[in-house]
């Protein structure tokens, strides 16, 4: 070969090497990241993995808080990343693998590629700092080295309000009822109150009741203010008020009894429920109920209270107008025969133009009122009954009286019994057997206790008059009178025994889960697991329950950073960081291989490298040996052919620099952080033998070619794209290549 064409293939072989570019790699992953989503990988989200987190659904004002950011979906084995931003509070005490960026810190990225799990603390805002704004983005990478090919990532923005103070319950006080304890029946019945909160909440939502003789009136709930026309004599009525602020209700509170009470109307001293005239004052009694009051001296006096038919008596002759055939003539009061002349003038009283006495009475036809009976001759009250069976003969609305009581049938509200007379209350029950009779809803009263036995809802227990709740237990020994389900408090706790899961224990009133444990954190035996059953104590305080039988148990009791040991190795899955690989827990390097397993490795790779470069010394001495026998042969052809000829002494500079990539070229440069840091094999350029003759390059040409048996085709160990767009790979035998866009070239 010519010293031209020599130097033509070094200057070849090195503008080669200084073609490839220089290889880098960002795995140290990227801050203030997680709204916009991970762009540099794929410009849209991808649903294949999901980010997972655990902050709070509501934070308290300086707590500090331990968040696990993981994912699920994607391979998760070639690598991945995440970044948190936090709009409030501050990010803390970075796990393994992560960082943390801002003063205070509000960005935590990964360091690494190789983990799938990161944690760190966020520190809650002050008070009052409104919601708590959280973007969260995951990376899942293929191991491709292609970031917009097999990459996948997704983000999430959760939004965390601030867990307010609990509101306290406002009370109500200085309950009355205007006018008391008596009001007159023509009087509106007004409530006041005084309402108070310890928050100065404005009142909202506060209920009123209204009780008639202890029954609860719905018609009047809510209202401040009875109007009169709803009120009736003898009532008792009372009010309860539970006062509420929008938010809680209060403990209900009651008001006296106000009793209605009778009126006077026309101020005569007698009640307007006795008075007949109650707004007339000079009349109060009508014996015969025509409307005429009995007291001669008032208005409208009744010349005959004891006659319905008769009023007036205008000729004061004894003998009512209405009876008076001349109530002008005090002489004269009857005309028996109607022929015009009383009978004090008639000669024939009864029979002044007639002879006939069709009755033989001794009562002429023309004056007998039946002229056909001999047993009744007259009808003084025109009542079409004769006065000798006429019980009433002067009272044209009476005529028999069936009970022999001295009361007429039509005035007597029981005509059968003797005993009654009147129902003034027309309840039915007549005002001798009732006990109640101005009441229309009550009668008797068994138990005596001033409660009729229809409002009385236990008629015979003098002890109990009321039962709000229907429950069968009356108010007075019933512990929740508004509560149909609950009659006593063992414990004293307020909370009812057959709610109280715990009735013999004030403490306690509750067991969501059924495991025997309460869920007051404050009370005996308190459930910190309050709705999971197997679980109840939690000694580290980890959120994972001590039972090792239970759901989520803590595989390391006593330690608040780990409850997991997946590969059941002796270390929690926070500390291995191969938590499903019982052979490995260390990554020092955080390359994604355990330290076990990278020892393994570096010893075999140690070992080939050791055989590779003996075998490569073998052939460079096989290969000088060569070149120097094929140069010795050129030179003797060469000498010959040239005989005769003046022979020119010929010099070539010998070859004795391998040929390099490129100054600062480095084959591993990124392939520790995007592969797993396997070890890279650079191939060398064995140095060339220095020529001292011409030689022939036809002689060359025609020596056969040894048969060379094809080596197999090396496998891809692992593959990586540096910053600058270049792909690289790492081979098993070793050596390095990238893609110059053609084809893969060896490094």
């Amino acid at each position: 070969m010519s010293r031209r064409l020599q130097t033509l293939a070094v200057l070849l072989v090195f503008v080669m090497m200084t073609a490839v570019p220089a290889i880098h790699a960002n795995s140290q992953g990227k801050h203030s990241q997680a709204g916009a989503g991970c762009t540099c990988h794929s410009t849209t989200a991808s649903t294949a993995i999901t980010p997972q987190h655990n902050f709070p659904a509501q934070w308290q004002p300086g707590f500090i808080y331990s968040i696990n950011i993981s994912y699920t979906g994607g391979s998760q084995q070639n690598g991945a990343g995440f970044n948190v931003e936090v709009s409030a509070g501050a990010l803390q005490n970075a796990g393994n693998g992560v960082s943390l960026s801002g003063n205070p810190a509000t960005s935590a990225t990964h360091t690494s590629p190789g983990q799938f799990v990161w944690s760190f603390e966020w520190m809650a805002p002050n008070p009052n700092s409104g919601n708590a704004v959280i973007d969260i983005a995951v990376l899942d990478t293929d191991g491709s080295g292609n970031q917009n090919s097999g990459d996948a990532w997704n983000n999430l923005q959760v939004t965390i309000p601030e867990q307010l103070p609990p509101n306290t319950p406002p009370t109500a006080s200085n309950a009355a009822i205007t006018p008391s304890p008596e009001a007159g029946v023509n009087q509106s019945l007004t409530l006041t109150y005084t309402f108070s909160d310890p928050e100065n909440d404005a009142e909202s939502g506060s209920q009123i009741h209204w009780f008639v003789d202890g029954t609860h009136v719905t018609t009047h709930n809510n209202q401040k203010v009875i109007d009169a026309v709803h009120t009736q004599v003898g009532q008792s009525w009372m009010a309860e008020i539970t006062p509420s602020d929008g938010q809680a209700q209060g403990a209900m509170i009651e008001t006296g009894n106000v009793t209605i009470i009778d009126i006077d109307s026309d101020g005569d001293g007698v009640l307007d429920a006795q008075d007949r005239f109650p707004n007339d004052g000079t009349q109060t009694t009508d014996g015969d109920g025509d409307g005429y009051g009995d007291n001669p001296d008032g208005n409208n006096a009744d010349a005959f209270p004891n006659d319905s038919s008769e009023w007036a008596d205008s000729d004061d002759d004894g003998v009512g107008d209405n009876a008076d055939a001349f109530p002008n003539d005090p002489s004269e009061t009857n005309d028996s025969d109607n022929d015009g002349v009383g009978d004090n003038a008639d000669a024939f009283p009864n029979n002044g133009s007639e002879t006939a006495d069709s009755d033989d009475d001794g009562v002429g036809d023309n004056a007998d009122a039946f002229p056909n009976d001999p047993t009744e001759t007259t009808d003084s009250d025109g009542d079409n009954v004769g006065d000798n069976t006429d019980a009433f003969p002067n009272n044209a609305a009476e005529s028999a009286d069936t009970d022999m009581d001295g009361v007429g049938d039509n005035a007597d509200d029981f005509p059968q019994d003797a005993n009654e007379t009147t129902d003034s209350d027309d309840d039915g029950v007549g005002d001798n057997a009732d006990v109640f009779p101005n009441d229309p809803f009550e009668s008797a009263d068994n138990d005596m206790d001033g409660v009729g036995n229809n409002a009385d809802a236990f008629p015979d227990d003098a002890s109990e008059t009321a039962d709000r709740d229907n429950d069968g237990v009356g108010d007075n020994a019933d512990a929740f009178p508004e509560d149909a389900s609950e009659t006593t408090d063992t414990d004293m706790d307020g909370v009812g025994d057959n709610a109280d899961a715990f009735d013999n224990d004030a403490s306690q009133t509750s067991d969501r889960d059924g495991d025997g444990y309460g869920d007051n954190i404050q009370g005996t035996n308190p459930d910190l697991f309050p709705d999971v059953r197997t679980q109840w104590a939690d000694a580290d305080g980890d959120g994972y329950g001590d039972n090792p039988n239970g759901t989520n148990a803590d595989a390391f009791p006593a330690d608040p950073f780990e409850w997991l040991d997946s590969d059941m190795d002796g270390v929690g899955d926070n500390s291995d960081a191969f938590p499903d690989d019982a052979s490995e827990t260390a990554d020092t390097d955080g390359d994604g291989m355990g330290d076990n397993e990278q020892r393994v490795l570096e010893d075999r790779l140690a070992a080939e490298a050791a055989d590779e470069e003996a075998a490569q010394q073998r052939t460079v001495t096989i290969i000088v040996a060569l070149v120097i026998l094929l140069g010795g042969g050129v030179a003797f052809f060469v000498i010959r052919g040239r005989s005769g000829q003046e022979e020119e002494e010929k010099t070539f500079d010998a070859v004795t620099t391998a040929v390099q990539p490129p100054a600062g070229f480095n084959p591993n440069a990124g392939a520790s952080s995007a592969s797993a840091g396997y070890p890279t094999t650079a191939s060398t350029v064995a140095a060339q033998p220095a020529a001292t003759q011409a030689v022939d390059d036809s002689v060359l040409s025609a020596q056969p070619e040894p048969a060379v048996a094809a080596a197999p085709e090396p496998s891809v160990v692992n593959q990586w794209t540096d910053e600058t767009g270049h792909t690289w790979r790492v081979m098993s035998d070793g050596t390095n290549r990238w893609w110059n866009g053609t084809d893969w070239q060896k490094v």
